[in-house]
Order: structure tokens, then sequence, then C-alpha cells
């Protein structure tokens, strides 16, 4: 049995050495920091779906039209069949801010079989704004409120780096108890999946993208086919970096003042975040996610138990370095939070919750309830 115990300990061990030190750096986050200089006065349209957002809404358009940018930006909200007056709330920002002939309001077509609500509403956006012959598009999210200087931070960092997709992790709701415990973990647990460092390496394969903040370079989305070429993914925003991997490159980053609005009441609207795609990054594999739940479980779990339950002096030391490590990886998002740095010790638990998610999102998808979001199940349209 200590045999067993001390075998734990060092898998344990190793994979937080390994993670620390050969994952990309991932814990320290590529920040949006404001890049200085001149920035070229190019035309962007801004693509934006919205179902149902009407309490949103009309702060994302008026971030977006008090953008400090020389360029042009003019701005389209694809309305996706909303019943709370989400297109009225969207025309009276946009008069409040005199900037009605900028915005324009469309109503989104019948969505046909083969793809998901939230793509055919861009599609049908980013159709609409190619007649405009913009040098960027900036697909963004009804619930994002914009800080005064990011589009021109992210046009800053596409052109100084000839960047033909530039994204943004924008800064989650996280302010009540369950969101403080929860969101935190959300960001880091992508990035880890996602090392923003390997994403921007042209060398390497791995790409991934945040879509509440992604700007486009005219005609990139032409050459890969358009949003046709992603219709049937539930994780949109990283199958269309995947893409535009193939022919140009891509960055990912994390804002500091970008944020979204949109509120997580209590620990069910976060797990219903995380089932709605989980298993879909997963790639609906049953074999990966027994993988998955293994690896987390001797990475989160492991430790924790190790130093409470072992009664191994060795174990126990093993398990506590484990533990110490991801505590210590943990801390810079947390910083950024500004949460507690003792809530990196209840990381297993966390890990706890989002693994019994990842396991709710595979259960709902053999239902044929996959990819529930707003009234539909769009996995059924993602297989």
């Amino acid at each position: 049995m200590e045999l067993v115990i001390i075998g734990a300990g060092v898998i344990a061990a190793v994979a937080w050495v390994y993670l620390l030190i050969f994952r990309g750096a991932f814990w320290r986050i590529e920040r949006d920091d404001r890049m200085s200089g001149r920035v070229p006065a190019r035309s962007v349209v801004a693509v934006v779906p919205a179902r149902d957002e009407a309490d949103v809404v009309g702060d994302a358009v008026t971030s977006l039209l008090a953008q400090d940018y020389d360029g042009r930006l003019d701005i389209i909200i694809v309305d996706d069949h909303s019943t709370d007056g989400t297109a009225e709330v969207a025309r009276a920002a946009a008069m409040a801010a005199g900037a009605g002939d900028r915005v324009t309001v469309m109503r989104a077509a019948p969505m046909p079989a083969g793809w998901t609500g939230k793509l055919w509403a861009v599609r049908q956006g980013t159709t609409f704004a190619a007649r405009m012959r913009p040098d960027y598009l900036l697909l963004t999210d009804a619930d994002i409120v914009h800080a005064p200087d990011n589009l021109r931070g992210l046009i800053a960092r596409a052109e100084s780096g000839s960047y033909d997709l530039v994204s943004l992790m924008v800064r989650l709701h996280c302010r009540g108890l369950w969101e403080r415990l929860l969101v935190p973990a959300f960001v880091f647990f992508f990035f880890k999946l996602y090392p923003p460092r390997w994403v921007a390496d042209s060398a390497r394969d791995m790409a991934a993208a945040a879509g509440g903040c992604m700007l486009l370079r005219g005609g990139t989305l032409q050459a890969i086919g358009g949003v046709d070429s992603i219709r049937h993914e539930i994780i949109d925003d990283c199958a269309l970096a995947r893409r535009v991997k193939t022919v140009g490159r891509v960055w990912l980053g994390i804002a500091d003042e970008t944020r979204s609005v949109r509120p997580y009441g209590s620990w069910r609207a976060l797990w219903d975040m995380i089932s709605r795609c989980a298993f879909a990054q997963l790639n609906y594999s049953t074999g990966i996610l027994v993988a998955l739940m293994v690896g987390m479980a001797v990475t989160y779990l492991v430790p924790p138990l190790l130093v409470l339950l072992s009664g191994s002096r060795v174990g126990m030391a093993l398990g506590g370095v484990a533990w110490l490590a991801m505590a210590a990886s943990f801390l810079p998002i947390l910083k950024m939070y500004r949460c507690p740095p003792l809530v990196a010790l209840l990381l297993p638990a966390i890990a706890a919750f989002y693994m019994a998610a990842t396991l709710g999102s595979a259960v709902q998808f053999w239902r044929g309830r996959g990819g529930s979001w707003k009234g539909r199940f769009q996995a059924a349209h993602a297989r």
C-alpha cells in the first residue's frame, strides 16, 4: 500500500512540474498590455449576434460607439428571433449616442438544418458586412462592454504582429460567492488547455480564441471558406481559430477592462455554462472523457487526499508539493479577479465541480439534449 501511495504522489508531483515548466507558461497570462503608438485608421465592422439580450445589448452598443478610435466603425446587430425587445433596445442605444447611421439592426432569417443559432446569425451579419469591404471584422457578443481603447489595442496588436485573428478573453462577471469560487477557474482551465504562447507560435498547430472579442483581418474569413466552414461547431471560437491558423497567424490574450456583464447568479448557471460545451470540447468521445477524468483526478484530487488521508509521510510530502504547486499556478488569475489568495487551496474542490459538470455535459448529449442554450439543443445540429 505504501508503494501505491508513493507512486500516486510521484505521478501527481511530476504532473505539476510538467505543467508549471513545460506547458507554455500558461499561468503567466498574456495580458492586454495596451499597446502604445499611432494606430492606422482601418475600417472595422462589428458583428453582434443577439438572442434575448435586452438587458445587456444596450451597454454593449454604447461601449462600441464610444471607442477612442480614429477609423470608421460600423455595427451590425443580428437579432436572432428575440422575444424581449432586443432589437428596440439596440436601436435606442444607437440613437441615444447620435450614431443611428452607424448601427444596423437586422432580423435573422429562419435557421436552416445543419446550423447552430449563433453561427447562423454571425453568418448573416458577416455576409452583410462584406458589402462594406472593411479592413477588419470584429466579432463580439451582446453582453460585452468594451473598454474605450479596446478596438485601438486590437488593431495595434494585429498590425504590429501581422496577425489574422486577435482575440481577448474578456473579464467575466465575478462578484458573488459562486462566481468568485468558480469563474477564475474557468479562465485558468481554458488557458491551461490552450497556452497563449503556443497559440501565437506559428510552428505549433494549437489554435484557440475567445468568442466574446475576436478581430479578424479583412479577407481572412473568405479565405477559410466563411462561417459555413464551421457551421456544425458548438465551440465555434476555437474552431474558427483552427481554420484561421491554417492560412495565417493567431494571437490570444486576456483583457483587463473589457468585460462581460452577464451575471452568474448561482452555481447552477455556471454548471450550465460548462455542461453546454464541455463534451463537445472532447469531440463527443467517451474514451477521451474517461482519460480526462482519470487525468484530472490524479492531478487535482490525489494531492489533497494524500495530505489528508494517506498517513504516509512520503505520500503527504509529495501530495503537499503538488497541492502547493497547483495553488501557486492559480494565484495570478485570482489576483487579476481580485479574489482571496486562499481560494487557491480550494482548487481541488473546484476541479471536482468542473469534472462533475463535464460528466453532466456527456449525459445531456447522450440524452439528446446537448449544447442547450436559450431553448435550443445545439449539439443535435453539431453532429
